[in-house]
């Protein structure tokens, strides 16, 4: 028997894509891969996704790094500049490998066929460096109960409406004491960003080249900022105190202290069932946007495919082949049925629209339709830059200050920003040496 070719790829595995009733897609796409490619094995090695990272650099010390690994969106910058042991780029453009090849092993190359807002976010100086998996945004879940007692008769889609739904919720004699809420996330800072056509950094938004400076107190990130405190200061915004604090907001959903939250799109199933246990309707809507300025687009967030430098042609071109196959419509539509993320290719789009899947779950929709409607510019891709966790996270304390101490918003950012300016410096400095380096930090942005 002729020897197969070992293909590794290691698979990011956050907690909410464990089900215990249902087989795990990668894994079953790997199985019918390696049937349909004898002459290839497959093997899936899940990893926690936070500590991907690590395990990744640790397997290159040792001498045995995956052939493919899977990353969070926001170590896209930081993956590009990891090394192998002598000094070359652990990774390579996948437009490179791909060659301009249409089919890899008789397998349809799905890049063409991608929504631009996935695809693209992965995309530097024009060359697509990793292949996205799955992709998810930030959208609005409106209790439409409490919404409609109030005279409010579908979800609020920009920051007028946000604020007008609140103002009728407040005249509610018995309604909730708040009328919005979400987390205090890095995520909706540079999602309202780029929803206004705003850049973080420079270079094109780090699209270019590496960024040299970083903006966090731009016009768009004021004005974002000014909104959110004028939202907190007439009572309708509830912050729990805690930043990032995701679940405290669900629960506040949930026992219906707020009418309106903001989170993740993959959040609409365990909203949806908690308006169920507690016998309200919950309908997913855009996230709210500025409408005083043209709307350029929502980024998306997700996590992407990184294909190993230096490998065989052959086993280049398996792992290739295999990256296809896991972005084919029927797994894409798995993919996002399962675990409600964004479907990224059009034909499992066109799949899921021939099956009903849209009208019988409509508060997946918004998010399909957000992802639809960018620009495509270089501010609605989001930024791509190192240290990625430690910058994002000067505007998450700088908001905590404004709501819980009454900071000045424009100091406080305008201090976030240069703290941020001092961490990408000294990324820059040390990854670009010399020598050059790998980076020292792989901490996901969440």
């Amino acid at each position: 028997m002729a020897t197969k070719t070992g293909i590794s790829v290691w698979l990011s595995d956050p907690a909410s894509y464990k089900m215990a009733d249902q087989p795990d897609i990668a894994v079953t796409a790997a199985r019918e891969f390696n049937e349909k490619h004898p002459e290839y094995h497959v093997e899936i090695k899940p990893h926690d996704f936070y500590t991907m990272p690590e395990a990744v650099t640790r397997a290159v010390e040792e001498g045995n790094p995956p052939d493919v690994a899977e990353f969070h969106f926001t170590l896209t910058r930081t993956m590009m500049d990891t090394l192998k042991s002598d000094g070359s780029p652990l990774f390579t453009s996948i437009d490179r490998a791909i060659a301009g090849r249409t089919e890899i092993l008789g397998e349809p190359v799905m890049f063409d066929d991608m929504l631009p807002a996935a695809r693209d976010f992965f995309r530097y100086a024009g060359e697509l460096v990793s292949v996205p998996r799955t992709a998810s945004t930030l959208v609005l879940y409106a209790n439409m109960t409490i919404l409609n007692r109030a005279g409010v008769t579908k979800p609020p889609r920009t920051w007028r409406e946000v604020e007008a739904a609140c103002e009728a919720v407040a005249k509610l004699p018995d309604g909730p004491a708040h009328g919005i809420a979400w987390p205090n996330c890095y995520w909706f800072f540079l999602q309202s960003v780029a929803q206004q056509g705003g850049l973080i950094a420079d270079h094109d938004n780090g699209r270019s080249a590496r960024p040299e400076k970083v903006n966090l107190a731009s016009d768009e990130m004021m004005a974002y900022v000014e909104w959110w405190r004028r939202l907190h200061r007439n009572g309708h915004f509830l912050y729990t105190g805690t930043p990032g604090d995701f679940l405290g907001c669900f629960k506040a959903f949930e026992n219906q202290e707020v009418a309106l939250l903001i989170t993740s799109s993959v959040d609409a199933t365990h909203l949806i069932q908690r308006g169920e246990r507690h016998g309200f309707t919950v309908a997913a809507g855009r996230m709210p946007y500025n409408d005083e300025v043209r709307f350029a687009g929502n980024s998306l967030g997700g996590f992407s495919l990184f294909l190993a430098a230096g490998l065989s042609q052959e086993k280049q071109d398996g792992a290739l082949a295999f990256m296809q196959y896991l972005n084919s419509p029927r797994y894409v539509a798995e993919w996002a049925k399962l675990h409600w993320r964004i479907p990224i290719t059009k034909p499992a789009l066109d799949a899921l629209d021939a099956e009903d899947w849209f009208a019988r779950n409509p508060n997946l929709q918004p998010a399909s339709e957000q992802a639809a409607e960018t620009d495509g510019s270089l501010a609605s891709l989001g930024p791509l830059m190192g240290d990625h966790a430690a910058i994002v996270a000067k505007l998450v304390s700088a908001m905590h200050d404004v709501l819980v101490d009454d900071a000045d918003p424009a100091a406080a950012f305008a201090k976030a920003s240069d703290e941020a300016q001092q961490i990408l410096e000294a990324y820059n400095a040390y990854v670009d040496g010399p020598p050059r380096r790998t980076p020292r930090d792989y901490t996901v942005s969440i």
